[in-house]
């Protein structure tokens, strides 16, 4: 669930790397704290083409 998030993909894309930037050290920090199931954020951001680079702690 992705509960607190923006619905909109692009949206959801600009507020999870910012986020990631600035308060994360990586997307499972992320998730934990937010209680996001990492399974979904990733697929909604795969439909629009964006995958997780962890080298550079973003969507890509």
């Amino acid at each position: 669930m992705l509960t607190g998030l923006p619905k909109d993909p692009i949206l959801l894309l600009s507020v999870v790397n910012t986020k990631l930037r600035d308060e994360y050290k990586n997307l499972d920090a992320l998730c934990e704290d937010l209680s996001v199931e990492k399974e979904k954020l990733t697929e909604t951001l795969k439909a629009i083409d964006y995958l997780y680079d962890a080298a550079q702690n973003q969507f890509i």
